[in-house]
């Protein structure tokens, strides 16, 4: 072991309270170059050393280190991949050289006449090898790393080919895209090309994540990872799990391989991840048979491909050969067929979701389609079902698309049955018979059941225990769900009467599968132990859509007890009433909230589920700051510009003295505070008696408070 080195792995022993600046210095290269490594191992060759614990106890002592020296903090620091503060807007990269697209083949005799064109344009004979290299297309999002020294320097979109966008910040939050590459050969500038993308695995638990949030989904894999890597926040990439695959280079500054296939091994020696998938052929049929076997094992990968790529191995024969227009002589995209078949349409079933979305699935009479019987397929929404007039017992066209999901592409409508009727959609949930309804903007109608519908019962049950809501330890999703498949728990309050009811129950807990008369006994005393909640975590456990913890807290300020909250939402249901204008006047909340809340208490079911908690748990009112605030409890409006804070600024610091900021003026406002070019606010403030101040008087107000 050389001087430097061994100096490095012994400051691996020393405290960080105690490392000197040097040692820490020196820390701080080892931890980087150890986390890279364990990176590499991982996510490149799927040969990890160490378990999550160890892995992270580095990433600790790496951010200890930093948060002891922050001036030490490394270009190739592990920390820089949780992503950075939001930036304004992406500047614009001039690509070195151009980022051009492929050709396309879409059948066997295109990709050989692609052969067949090399030969012709290098005056081959017959008998001379053409070596081709195929890997799969990935559906992605391409981009390009350049290196310096080594070093990870700058991450840009494709863009229009010409000009991309600078997404350094997002690249770096890329796990497997290293930030400094490994090995004594590399090119003193390096910019390496390839595909961000996201695994299917990843998209299903992101799009689960935003529809529990209330958020749009996103399609597919590819315009989520889109979506991700141009986020103007890299904080929020870094949340996105994206991966990287290498497969073409840019500018360099001296030549590093003789073939493409060098060009692979040395991108994976140097710390890139290469699709594994890729091989040597020995020809257009060797080619062949690789697509064919890469599109057997499509729909087993986790991420998303649609064709394979054929590049020419010899450098010297792809300098020769150039570009034509904007794609390569020496390059073409074999693109997977369209794997369609003609079936009938049996019936059309609706799916209700956790969050109560109403999906229509389409029951075929199986059908082959690219190897796989399908027998369902999704219709999307009630207007797809519309738009291409589906009807049951039609004709149907199925797809399995990109996403390997079955979807009906059209109807054949000359083989359609006499007196089939247009399909008309549910405006009940056929779970729980309640309102089924859509918000404007949206294409997905969404049961109105809340908790009583039993298809959603499960998922919200388990936020209803979850973490942020009621808290009840051993209540996991596995517990409620056999609870609920037994009918020990059917509503949320069923839960505070679990021990009451324990010793009617065959069998009772304690003796079921994986319980025992102390798990059961812990069980009843987590449940006792919840029984009184803070308003703001109860609206919270209701689980109402578009309803997060930070808009629960917001109502529970603004009713402050539960009592004047139910009866204000249930008299809400008229648009026209005080209460109603009243919340949607809320800061904060809006006419789409608004009418969430509204639509979940005119269910009678809802509010069943309310009352029969009311019975069971003492909900908190809402404690805010200390009384002596003169302000506190009083709604204030904020119009025109203030000239000592922003608007933001004033916001905050009223509700931070137990105000309610309101959007809107109406008689239950206490203030208005008037800044300069205020407008129809503050009119109206003196149409209706409301006390307006100017923005000394409201900084005199609450002055010292």
């Amino acid at each position: 072991m050389g001087e430097s080195a061994a100096g490095a792995a012994a400051t691996a022993d020393i405290a960080v309270e105690r490392l000197s600046r040097a040692e820490a210095e020196a820390e701080l290269a080892r931890l980087a170059a150890e986390i890279a490594r364990h990176d590499r191992l991982y996510n490149v060759e799927d040969a990890p050393e160490i378990g999550d614990a160890a892995y992270d106890r580095l990433w600790r002592r790496n951010a200890d280190i930093e948060a002891r020296f922050p001036d030490l903090l490394r270009a190739d620091s592990p920390s820089r991949r949780v992503g950075a503060a939001p930036a304004d807007a992406f500047a614009k990269v001039t690509h070195s050289r151009p980022m051009l697209s492929l050709g396309n083949a879409f059948d066997a005799d295109e990709v050989r006449e692609f052969e067949a064109r090399v030969r012709r344009f290098l005056g081959l004979g017959e008998s001379a090898p053409v070596v081709i290299v195929g890997e799969p297309k990935i559906d992605g999002l391409s981009a390009a790393a350049r290196y310096e020294s080594g070093r990870f320097v700058l991450g840009a979109t494709r863009g229009d080919g010409q000009v991309g966008e600078d997404i350094t910040a997002n690249l770096r939050t890329v796990r497997d895209l290293p930030l400094r590459l490994e090995g004594d050969d590399v090119p003193e500038v390096l910019e390496v090309r390839g595909e961000v993308y996201m695994t299917r695995p990843d998209f299903l638990a992101l799009n689960e994540a935003r529809e529990e949030a209330g958020e749009p989904l996103f399609a597919n894999p590819r315009n989520a990872g889109a979506g991700s890597l141009r986020q103007l926040d890299s904080r929020i990439t870094a949340s996105r799990r994206l991966h990287f695959f290498a497969y073409a280079w840019g500018e360099t500054s001296e030549p590093f391989a003789g073939s493409y296939w060098e060009v692979l091994m040395r991108l994976q020696r140097w710390g890139f991840r290469v699709n594994p998938l890729a091989r040597r052929c020995a020809g257009a049929g060797e080619a062949l048979a690789l697509y064919e076997e890469i599109a057997a094992r499509r729909a087993e990968l986790d991420y998303d491909i649609d064709g394979v790529v054929y590049k020419l191995d010899r450098l010297d024969w792809q300098e020769r050969l150039g570009f034509v227009s904007r794609s390569p002589r020496w390059a073409v995209a074999h693109k997977f067929p369209a794997e369609q078949a003609e079936t009938r349409l049996t019936a059309i079933e609706i799916q209700v979701g956790r969050t109560g979305a109403l999906t229509p699935v389409a029951r075929l009479e199986p059908v082959t389609v690219g190897g796989v019987v399908v027998s369902n397929a999704t219709l999307h929404n009630e207007d797809e079902i519309a738009r291409k007039d589906v009807r049951i017992g039609d004709t149907v066209v199925v797809q399995r698309a990109g996403d390997v999901i079955p979807q009906i592409v059209a109807v054949v409508k000359h083989r359609r049955r006499k007196g089939a009727r247009r399909y008309r959609f549910p405006d009940h949930c056929p779970a729980c018979d309640s309102h089924a309804v859509r918000e404007e903007g949206e294409a997905v109608r969404r049961c109105t059941g809340g908790l009583v519908c039993p298809a959603q019962a499960v998922e919200r049950l388990r936020h209803f225990v979850g973490r942020d809501a009621f808290d009840i330890e051993g209540l996991g999703e596995k517990q409620i769900a056999a609870f609920w498949r037994d009918g020990l728990i059917k509503e949320p309050a069923d839960i505070f009467t679990l021990a009451r009811r324990n010793a009617a129950f065959d069998p009772p807990i304690e003796e079921r599968d994986g319980w025992g008369e102390k798990s059961a006994e812990n069980l009843f005393k987590a449940i006792d132990e919840r029984r009184s909640i803070a308003l703001e975590r109860f609206i919270y456990a209701l689980g109402i859509r578009h309803i997060g913890q930070t808009t629960a807290r917001l109502l529970a300020k603004t009713y402050v007890s539960l009592v004047p909250f139910a009866r204000d939402m249930q008299r809400a249901k008229d648009r026209d009433s005080e209460e109603y204008r009243a919340l949607e006047n809320i800061d904060g909340i809006g006419p789409k909230v608004a009418a969430t809340i509204v639509d979940f208490f005119d269910e009678p079911h809802n509010i069943a589920v309310v009352a029969d908690l009311g019975e069971q748990v003492a909900v908190e009112d809402f404690v805010g700051p200390p009384s002596a605030s003169p302000v506190a409890g009083k709604t204030v409006v904020f119009t025109g510009t203030l000239a000592t804070m922003t608007r933001p600024e004033a916001k905050a610091r009223a509700e931070a003295l137990g105000a309610k900021v309101a959007g809107s003026v109406s008689r239950k406002t206490d203030y208005v505070v008037v800044g300069a070019d205020a407008g129809s606010k503050a009119a109206k403030a003196r149409d209706l008696g409301v006390a307006t101040l100017s923005e000394d008087e409201w900084l005199a107000l609450v002055e010292g408070a």
